[in-house]
């Protein structure tokens, strides 16, 4: 049977759009109101349906940002070009369909969920296509759930499909199409995890080297514990994060790429693996102590309120920021039962501010180069870069001001045996963080200072400059220097 003038019918969610339209709602509702999480089991009551229009009336799912298959959809342009009928069907919402129909603007019907009806899935979504196309047409799906449609259909398009129900689907009708992609793998998900973020959390070991604690194994063994606590939920929140951020995500030129703002992995799969994270993480710190397991608990909630309300708001997010890296530090200490010095709570205020700012001018460069004016999300504009530059290369030197204090300090100058040496320490503070501000203002600062001084030889070799500076003043005594 000759199939290709029959109206290919195409389903929207996992196919037409790697994503889900109806998560991506409710993490909208979610994100306008955290009330509407205990809204949503009684609107489930009322059916899926009446759910779906509930959560439609209530956020709208822009057609214009969504993630769509490129090779899909140009498919469906060719065949609309040579005269084919093409149909969306969907489970979705009738809102959320007739918008992306409008967005692509190559459909002839659109079929999709609304009050009143059917939820439009399964067998209910063929009844639908039977009665609206006929017994002769061709299905473009992505799940199980489509076989009852395939089997009825008289030839399938099959879309990124597990291997069973590809098996499925060929035992029981023609394939017209098949359009698969590559299933994400470990480094997609360390992306998305953020693994190279962990190195933020070396600042749990910054106790240990300013108290020079390195021969205790228990203290060794709790830093290891926090470290990896802190870890698994900084990766838990950047997963949550993600899918907070996803419509800001997608109008941004580089984290439109990110693996959930492009869709290339699952929402449901990250909400799943940030849970098992979490509940990890607490486990660990609690059966550490009880105080690791308070500080990794305020960790949480500062780093959620920054990243579902404070950072929209301008100074307030790069101020949190400051604070979150300090609480790492603040966290080493309990960990190892450590008292934290003022001076190294002061100087972390200061320096994580100065970072923190070079991160937000970062965003602001980029944004310039691309003709922009305003970030999307946050409230900065271009324009602010004249009284941001000064704030964030005032805070490096505040910190290098607070660093020569710490020096002539009379517990420093007890505590290591050549302390002027520390000097020298100074004098590569202020280079590395003047160095990180030139590289932002020339554009080539990645979004992350951190990520950017790890990866840069600069940077690295003058903090373990650094770093040997302090041990040599603290372990042995040079001439001339008493």
């Amino acid at each position: 049977m000759n199939t290709a003038d029959m109206p290919l019918v195409v389903d929207l969610d996992g196919t037409l759009t790697p994503t889900d339209t109806l998560v991506e709602s409710v993490i909208k509702l979610i994100k306008q109101s955290p009330l509407n999480l205990f809204r949503i089991p009684l609107w489930l009551l009322k059916g899926r349906s009446e759910f779906k229009s509930m959560v439609a009336r209530r956020v709208d799912i822009s057609a214009e940002i969504l993630p769509y298959r490129e090779s899909l959809v140009a498919y469906l342009k060719s065949e609309k070009a040579r005269g084919r009928r093409i149909v969306l069907a969907t489970a979705a919402n009738r809102s959320i369909a007739d918008g992306v129909a409008a967005h692509l603007g190559f459909f002839d019907q659109v079929m999709a969920t609304q009050v009143g009806g059917p939820n439009l899935k399964g067998h209910a979504k063929l009844e639908a296509i039977q009665k609206e196309v006929g017994l002769d047409f061709v299905y473009a799906g992505d799940s199980s759930a489509d076989i009852p449609i395939w089997k009825a259909a008289r030839a399938a398009v099959l879309v990124d499909v597990s291997a069973s129900t590809a098996m499925a689907v060929r035992n029981s009708v023609a394939i017209e199409r098949e359009i698969s992609r590559e299933k994400p793998g470990l480094a997609i998900w360390l992306k998305a995890l953020r693994v190279h973020q962990w190195m933020k959390n070396l600042l749990l070991f910054v106790p240990m080297l300013t108290a020079f604690s390195f021969s205790d194994p228990m203290d060794i063994a709790h830093i290891l514990v926090a470290f990896l606590a802190f870890s698994l939920t900084a990766s838990a929140t950047y997963v949550v994060n993600d899918l907070w951020d996803l419509e800001s995500d997608r109008g941004h030129p580089r984290k439109s790429q990110r693996p959930f703002a492009s869709a290339r992995l699952p929402i449901l799969h990250g909400l799943a693996v940030a849970a098992v994270f979490l509940v990890s993480a607490f486990a660990m710190a609690l059966a550490t102590s009880i105080g690791l397991f308070l500080i990794l608990l305020v960790y949480l909630v500062l780093t959620s309120a920054y990243s579902w309300v404070l950072k929209e708001y301008v100074l307030m997010d790069v101020i949190m920021l400051s604070i979150l890296y300090t609480l790492r530090i603040v966290a080493g200490a309990i960990a190892i039962e450590e008292t934290t010095s003022s001076w190294l709570l002061a100087f972390s205020v200061f320096v994580f501010l100065s970072l923190a700012l070079v991160k937000r001018c970062a965003e602001l460069v980029t944004l310039e180069q691309a003709g922009k004016s305003t970030t999307k999300g946050r409230d900065y504009r271009v324009t602010d870069l004249v009284v941001l530059w000064p704030m964030g290369v005032g805070a490096a030197l505040a910190a290098v001001v607070v660093f020569g204090l710490f020096i002539s300090a009379p517990e420093t100058q007890s505590r290591y045996l050549s302390p002027q040496l520390l000097w020298f320490t100074a004098l590569g503070l202020i280079y590395w963080l003047s160095r990180l501000w030139i590289k932002t203002s020339r554009g080539e600062m990645h979004d992350d200072p951190v990520v950017y001084a790890l990866k840069d030889r600069g940077s690295r070799l003058t903090v373990v400059g650094m770093v040997v500076v302090m041990l040599v003043a603290r372990f042995f005594t040079v001439p001339g220097f008493l």
